[in-house]
């Protein structure tokens, strides 16, 4: 829920970045929301009309604060990739293809408020361990799921950002030596078993090879077992994919141990190297709920040792996470003047 702002009231101008679309909102310190609004990225349009429009949503929304008698005292913008936290610039990333940006600058002058500029999964991990699933440990690890596998390691509510600004990527974690080629051309990584694309790609793949094979002198076999029929070349999205493991269909049955398995084998390895209280799983492939955390909770108990084993929580912030740790982050750059 959103009351509008209130004349007086201290507020932070927040954007969550994506290849898709933009969250962005008018914070209160507390962390409370405002004002919320969503904006169309638009990426294919290129780096430089991305950056025009981030700078138009941020421009309007501390408008908009002032003009309801607010003062909007900084701005927090989070994007994906590979961030230069301490530079401000936004060093790389693929879905809207910023390559040495230096944001932090061009939205602090477009604004004349104080900027900071972090990576969306950090900076979602900041609310979720402040605000959020996380808000009782002091010790988290929030692991986001969607296309992609990334990681936000968060002690006291400050995350780790690295030597190079790539500390997270929990993804890249070798879990299947023998397994499918990653986007980073390695083969085997977390990501490219158990990421809600890996999963969709992975059952389409065996499915094309069950309707495809089929005994001598026949020409195709029969779909899998409780498989709705669709058109040759039809995808098949993760969410459907749990949908058919959890009508017990035999094939999504398979993947979707496959990719709990890797999942419950990357977590382990996390646990063994930050020793958290509390693990948030969020991004897109959390939606599934408990058919998704109470597997991959056996499954991790089952790889525990001397560790000590993690709470397992989907993450509760959904897809407000990124834009409210923007103004997190832009608070605490105030707090540090």
């Amino acid at each position: 829920m959103t009351d509008g702002p209130g004349d007086g009231e201290q507020l932070v101008v927040a954007l969550d970045v994506g290849g898709t679309g933009m969250k962005c909102a008018l914070v209160r310190p507390d962390g409370s929301v405002a004002h919320a609004e969503r904006h169309p990225t638009d990426a294919g349009r290129g780096p430089d009309a991305v950056v025009e429009t981030v700078l138009a949503v941020a421009e309007g929304l501390a408008d908009r604060a002032r003009a309801a008698g607010s003062t909007p005292v900084a701005c927090g913008v989070a994007v994906p990739g590979v961030v230069d936290e301490a530079a401000g610039v936004a060093v790389w990333s693929a879905n809207v293809g910023f390559r040495d940006v230096p944001l932090r600058k061009l939205v602090g002058a477009r604004l004349g408020l104080p900027a900071v500029l972090g990576h969306d999964v950090r900076v979602g991990g900041i609310a979720e361990a402040r605000l959020g699933a996380g808000r009782d440990a002091r010790h988290v690890l929030f692991v986001a799921i969607g296309t992609g596998i990334a990681a936000a390691h968060v002690v006291a509510g400050s995350a780790a950002v690295g030597a190079h600004g790539a500390a997270g990527e929990i993804g890249h974690i070798l879990v299947r030596p023998d397994g499918p080629r990653c986007g980073c051309g390695r083969p085997g990584c977390l990501e490219a078993v158990s990421s809600a694309s890996a999963i969709a790609r992975r059952y389409a793949e065996l499915a094309d090879a069950t309707t495809q094979a089929g005994p001598p002198g026949v020409g195709t076999a029969a779909p899998p077992a409780g498989a709705a029929t669709r058109p040759a070349g039809t995808a098949v999205s993760a969410a459907e994919v749990a949908g058919r493991a959890a009508a017990g269909e035999e094939l999504a049955g398979q993947v979707w141990r496959e990719a709990v398995e890797a999942l419950a084998d990357g977590l382990a390895t996390g646990q063994a190297l930050y020793d958290v209280d509390t693990m948030v799983i969020g991004g897109g492939l959390a939606r599934a709920g408990e058919q998704l955390l109470g597997p991959l909770r056996a499954t991790l108990h089952e790889r525990m040792t001397f560790h000590r084993e993690p709470r397992l929580v989907a993450a509760a912030l959904g897809d407000e996470a990124g834009c409210l740790g923007a103004a997190l982050l832009a608070l605490d750059s105030l707090e540090r003047r």
